[in-house]
């Protein structure tokens, strides 16, 4: 089937080819015969009876010089489209979350992928304490003296944005680390959300495993592996790529989880596993799909293209 895609993405022109997951899933589309438009999320507008933007058709290669084409921009009703790939990273917050009522509208009579109300409804770091019995021990919080009392009991602690990514804003903090109140004074000055402590894991020295799910199927896994002294393991703070087999742990785990992200309609969904231990569910924009290919000869956006067909048809 021809399907029309629309990609709502952060600007193109500023990605990275050999490591974007949305570059390659345009790119197997586009290979599928499926006409590509792009726009970005301020291109999106709402009035009562339609959600239209200011959209562009897009054509990609693999060519470092010039690996996009964008036609002349249209208006363009997105209910006259089959799919709307969801794909601008976080931060997630009050845009983001306004995108997510916008594109509701739409779904499912066009395809959101993922599915815009469980994309709200999941945050990355409160959609994982779902299922408690494959995290670690975790505190949520405003309040300093619950974060003092957490780290007295567990000793070496991770503590983070609630609605962070990237690795942006981890912090460890051992036994006698002295940074607690000038960190949590940061924190403070710079948001009203609360933040998120969870045990350190000392296992993340031997990677923080990305595992990709395909409606609630386990496609692939790919160790993220920190630098020398570095607590994160996230690409963008700098891990490197390692092959990774699921274990029998994590294979338990994504058989946990996997049908109730089929059933919510999270198709493409990245989980992050330490040890024995699942820490996040990525629903907004995964990635890895590139690093998880070139290290196990997987072929992951063909995958999520044939479960975004089977869903369509």
């Amino acid at each position: 089937m021809s399907l029309g895609v629309a990609i709502q993405m952060d600007p193109i022109d500023s990605i990275d080819i050999d490591a974007d997951s949305t570059f390659v899933m345009a790119m197997e589309a586009q290979d599928r015969g499926h006409d590509l438009w792009y726009y970005t999320p301020s291109d999106l507008s709402f009035t009562p009876d339609r959600v239209y933007a200011r959209a562009r058709p897009l054509a990609v290669r693999r060519d470092y010089d010039d690996f996009f084409t964008l036609g002349e921009p249209q208006e363009l009703d997105l209910s006259t489209l089959d799919v709307v790939l969801l794909r601008q990273d976080p931060p997630f917050d009050m845009a983001y979350i306004t995108t997510t009522h916008v594109l509701e509208r739409i779904h499912p009579k066009t395809l959101v992928v993922n599915d815009p109300a469980e994309v709200r409804n999941a945050p990355e770091k409160i959609f994982v304490t779902d299922f408690p019995d494959f995290m670690p021990e975790t505190l949520i919080t405003h309040r300093r003296s619950e974060i003092e009392a957490f780290r007295d009991q567990h000793q070496d602690i991770i503590i983070k944005p609630l609605y962070g990514n990237g690795g942006a804003g981890v912090f460890r903090l051992t036994p006698g680390d002295e940074n607690l109140s000038s960190i949590l004074e940061m924190f403070e000055a710079a948001s009203r959300e609360p933040l998120i402590c969870q045990r350190y894991l000392p296992e993340i020295r031997q990677g923080d495993k990305r595992i990709i799910l395909v409606d609630g199927v386990p496609i692939g896994g790919v160790a993220r592996m920190p630098q020398e002294g570095e607590a994160r393991a996230n690409f963008h703070s700098g891990g490197t790529a390692e092959q990774a087999k699921l274990t029998v742990r994590e294979r338990e785990i994504c058989a946990g989880i996997g049908p109730v992200l089929k059933e919510k309609g999270l198709v493409f969904v990245g989980i992050d596993v330490i040890g024995d231990y699942m820490t996040e569910i990525n629903v907004t924009s995964p990635t890895g799909i590139q690093e998880t290919n070139r290290l196990s000869n997987t072929k992951i956006e063909a995958d999520i293209w044939d479960a975004i067909e089977r869903r369509r048809a």
